[in-house]
């Protein structure tokens, strides 16, 4: 129906089942978009669609749509907590089903090789014993991969699934023909180790072991992808795991513990030091230190008082708090941000597997030379079994047996060797991400940095002995909660040994810290505290305090006996070996931009100091995701480095996400890769790694291909010999695994001391 006022729009999410490579999901989008008023992207990385529909729309449509193309759509959940118990929660029953299948077929297929490879395993009637034990791997485990073929056929389209179909099922029937028709069936067949070229009408030879065996190396790829993929929805499961579980409600005065789901607006709760915000909302009474860095970024705590806004999941560090409930449930900033991851995993450009696209031109050609064969056999004279033979052969010759290994070979070794070298990377598509790569985002806190407050610069007033400056204020800083405090007086016992203890120890709300030390009346803290003692920094301690905070670094001043006697400089410092990791970067054609959402100080600091030029500061988590999506539209392919929940969304966004293994569940989760050692030189390895296993596949893949177009020609002149057949599967798939354990040999470019391998 037609109308001239706008339509509304509404978008509906559909779980997709049964896709098995990216033209899936190609096919699945086409014949949504076909559907008028229907905008759909369907992901193959998450099986979802997200479509975009006028109000009103009925989802069964869609459904019924997507059923017709040969798959099965259900609506995906709506929440983005059932979203994540969904995805990633329990044992999927697709994924088991394909373990079983597995499991199975490779119990089945081992003796099957066994006996068609080694003549001496060749008893009386081995062939029917090879016939039972092929025949549930290629019609009931393969199944998968003949029902992908069919939907490929009735859109005329060819996949990595046809090719395997295809060929499985020749080889089968081809088996079937020469037991019961031909003289394969008969007692005392063997396969002889011959290798001549003699043209043969098959009725002899038999290729179960073929079958068999490529369908049992290709659900082997086909599990452990199914299995990195089913781990989308772990990174909102942990996203939702940070906030609180249960919550301290005042009631009529009374604290009275309820569950965290139960929080309504305007409920007053209470936070003790060192518990997590239970929702977003604003501090009615008392005052503290907030760490609010994993969600926002910041390196230092922030502090807040009475009317001061408050964030579900950051942790008190300091003195107790009633809060006021502002947002619950999914209105909070935590659900916002899992819901923001949710949509960039879903956002994520579809996998296009190689096997695929190349079968897509192979499959087509190996069926029109066999039908060539065919016709040529026929047309020279020959009888039709003979013809028959010939083209069958050539279909079996194009089974992909080498091509089952050429992948999961590749990726096993090059794993391997990336978690020797602390680089856990995901799974295959992970790899095609890496290739053009040219824009390296990395977040500043716990990234580049250490992400922990340092005592960095102790500069003391005239006459006054720096080794009683830390030791007078350190003994104070001791005796506070504080995070900035605790890391002056951390600095100070590495300095000067044991504090000495604190008599008469308060804390001076909102502005620092004060008691009696040795004797002396100490003063920590901002530099109003020290001027309601009448002490005051000195010109030059001014001076060195603004220069200090012009960097975006915090100042503590400290002051005893009616004198201000120094000041202690905090920040987060850099990572030793950060500025190399950048110079690496470079090397290798990445430009690297700090993307943080800490103040623009603080971050011209840290890049100067790693040799970063283009810094992107004071941004919010969602604000990461448009700085992300922004450089994508300039045609920039885009890795981000991140280890914060603040950086989930990001790193999900991205085209290739890497997150440092000391950071949070959620970040590791969102991201590609991890970084089990915390170290940005990591990166630049991973980067590598990645793209040298890449590498291999596409060469693994030009061979398994290259021995099948050698072949045919063999095989469509007649004279497939069934051992010759066996030994050139053999020797293709030997080269595959020699070729694929080259990447044992990687190397980092930088060198690994023992004391840098920290876990």
């Amino acid at each position: 129906m037609t109308t001239s006022a706008p339509v509304s729009t509404a978008s509906i999410e559909l779980q997709i089942g049964g896709m098995t490579c990216a033209s899936c999901a190609n096919r699945i989008e086409r014949k949504l978009n076909k559907i008028g008023g229907v905008t759909a992207a369907v992901n193959y990385a998450t099986e979802k669609a997200t479509i975009t529909v006028p109000d009103g729309y009925d989802s069964a449509q869609l459904i019924k749509a997507v059923e017709e193309t040969g798959y099965t759509a259900t609506l995906a959940v709506a929440s983005a907590e059932s979203a994540a118990e969904t995805t990633g929660g329990g044992d999927d029953p697709e994924l088991h089903a394909l373990r079983v299948r597995l499991i199975a077929a490779t119990a089945l297929t081992v003796p099957v090789i066994a006996m068609a490879m080694v003549p001496a395993l060749q008893f009386n009637y081995w062939q029917w014993a090879s016939l039972t034990l092929a025949a549930p791997v290629v019609v009931w485990a393969a199944w998968p991969f003949h029902r992908a073929a069919w939907a490929n056929l009735r859109h005329g389209a060819a996949t990595m699934d046809t090719l395997i179909s295809m060929g499985t099922l020749s080889a089968f029937l081809w088996s079937l023909y020469a037991l019961f028709l031909g003289t394969a069936g008969a007692a005392g067949m063997t396969h002889p180790f011959t290798f001549t070229l003699a043209p043969s009408h098959g009725a002899a030879n038999i290729y179960l072991e073929v079958a068999a065996g490529v369908t049992t190396f290709i659900l082997a790829g086909r599990y452990f992808e199914k299995r990195s993929k089913r781990q989308a929805g772990a990174a909102l499961r942990a996203l939702l795991e940070l906030g609180a579980k249960e919550v301290s409600v005042l009631r009529d005065g009374t604290e009275t513990k309820i569950p965290v789901d139960a929080l309504a607006v305007g409920d007053q709760f209470v936070v003790r030091p060192g518990e997590k915000i239970a929702t977003d909302g604003v501090v009615v009474s008392g005052s503290s230190a907030v760490d609010a860095s994993m969600l926002t970024g910041e390196s230092v705590p922030v502090e807040v008082g009475v009317g001061d806004a408050v964030v579900g999941a950051t942790v008190n560090a300091g003195g107790r708090l009633v809060v006021r409930a502002g947002r619950v449930g999914t209105d909070t900033q935590l659900a916002q941000m899992a819901r923001l991851v949710e949509k960039a995993q879903t956002g994520k450009a579809e996998v296009q597997r190689l096997a695929d696209r190349i079968s897509g031109v192979f499959v087509p050609i190996v069926i029109g030379v066999a039908v060539i064969t065919l016709g040529g056999w026929l047309g020279a004279g020959y009888p039709v079994a003979s013809a028959f033979t010939a083209a069958v052969a050539v279909l079996v010759i194009a089974c992909p047996c080498a091509l089952g290994l050429a992948t999961p070979t590749a990726l096993l070794v090059g794993t391997g060797r990336g978690a020797q070298m602390g680089i856990l990377i995901k799974g295959p598509e992970v790899l095609e991400s890496t290739r053009k790569i040219d824009t390296v985002v990395l977040d500043k806190t716990g990234t580049v940095t250490t992400g922990r407050m340092t005592l960095v610069e102790v500069i003391t007033a005239p006459e006054t002995d720096r080794t009683e400056l830390l030791r007078l204020g350190g003994a104070i800083e001791d005796a506070s909660e504080h995070p900035i405090a605790q890391a002056i007086a951390t600095a100070a016992r590495d300095a000067t040994g044991t504090l000495p203890s604190v008599e008469d120890f308060a804390n001076v709300e909102g502005k620092g810290v004060q008691g009696v030390v040795d004797g002396h009346a100490v003063v920590v803290g901002r530099e109003t505290l020290l001027a309601d003692w009448a002490q005051h920094l000195d010109p030059e301690l001014a001076r060195a305090k603004a220069r200090a905070e012009a960097e975006g670094k915090t100042v503590v001043a400290v002051g005893w006996d009616g004198q201000a006697r120094g000041i202690f400089v905090i920040a987060d410092t850099v990572k030793p070996t950060s500025a190399q990791a950048i110079a690496q970067m470079r090397e290798i054609g990445l430009t690297p931009v700090l993307l943080t959402g800490d103040n623009a100080a603080v971050a011209r600091r840290i890049a100067d100091e790693v040799g970063i030029d283009t810094v992107i500061a004071e941004v919010l988590p969602e604000g990461k995701v448009d700085v992300i999506t922004g450089l994508q539209r300039q045609g920039k392919t885009v890795a981000m480095v991140g280890d914060g929940v603040n950086d989930a969304a990001a790193l999900a966004q991205a085209d290739l996400g890497l997150a440092m293994g000391t950071g949070t569940d959620v970040a590791i989760e969102a991201s590609d890769i991890t970084l089990v050692r915390g170290d940005l030189r990591s990166a630049v390895d991973a980067i590598r790694l990645s793209r040298k296993t890449l590498s291999t596949i596409k060469t693994n893949l030009f061979w398994a291909f290259a021995y099948n177009v050698a072949a045919i020609p063999v095989a469509a002149l007649g004279m497939l010999n069934p051992m010759l057949a066996g030994a050139a599967m053999a020797f293709s798939s030997v080269f595959v695994v020699g070729n694929s354990l080259r990447l044992r040999g990687f190397s980092s470019i930088s060198p690994q001391p023992a004391e840098e391998g920290n876990r």
